[in-house]
């Protein structure tokens, strides 16, 4: 699937640029894989429930995979976050606020987009630059964010992956914002449940069995 990116979000892009890979090649795969997950969860009450979520069905993106719970307002902690996300904030994330991630500029933009996924529900997807320093090289990085409902039926928990790309060098490694975009929940369409098929070979031609005049005729033989 080819997704694009601009800057800024809904339908007003500035400059259309392709993102399925970072600039090394390295594939955004799981960021799909998730996204597809999400989408086979759906059904027509809306957003899936975080219940739903089973770690089987994303056990080979797990690194990479976080659950997020909102507190507040465009804020939202972490209940759950892979390895990679460790190491990028060189420590374990749990419990901390996502906007840890962030540099101090970048976050007042984050959480309007945080917000946006909780209230519309909508699907958020970000491209994050994180700037070379002193034993940081610059890295590249994209997040998804996919709205989810708690056990009470509000959309207050989200399925979140981050890949980035490069050496993490010496944590944690902020990010700021490069672009995004936006997507209603509700513009994503549950998958429909496939018609069984037809295996050549077992059909039957219901015709013959209905010639006019035709029956069964049981031949009895006798010995005398």
């Amino acid at each position: 699937m080819k997704t694009f990116f601009g800057n800024g979000s809904g339908s007003n892009f500035g400059k259309i640029v392709g993102m399925d890979r970072f600039d090394s090649g390295r594939s955004l795969s799981p960021l799909r894989q998730a996204e597809a997950y999400w989408t086979a969860l759906l059904t027509g009450d809306g957003v899936p429930m975080r219940s739903q979520i089973d770690p089987r069905g994303l056990e080979n993106i797990l690194e990479y995979t976080f659950i997020l719970e909102r507190i507040a307002p465009g804020l939202a902690r972490f209940r759950l976050a892979g390895s990679h996300l460790n190491k990028l904030a060189g420590m374990e994330v749990r419990g901390m606020p996502l906007t840890a991630f962030f540099e101090p500029d970048a976050r007042t933009e984050f959480t309007d987009v945080l917000e946006q996924v909780f209230t519309g529900p909508s699907i958020a997807e970000l491209g994050l630059i994180s700037p070379g320093k002193l034993g940081r090289a610059r890295m590249q990085a994209r997040m998804i964010l996919l709205p989810l409902k708690s056990d009470l039926g509000d959309v207050s928990r989200v399925l979140g992956v981050m890949v980035s790309d490069g050496a993490v060098g010496t944590p944690p490694r902020r990010f700021t914002i490069s672009d995004h975009q936006m997507r209603a929940a509700s513009d994503v369409q549950a998958p429909q449940p496939k018609a069984p098929e037809t295996v050549d070979g077992f059909a039957e031609d219901q015709a013959d069995f209905k010639r006019p005049g035709s029956h069964l005729r049981l031949v009895v033989s006798r010995d005398d």
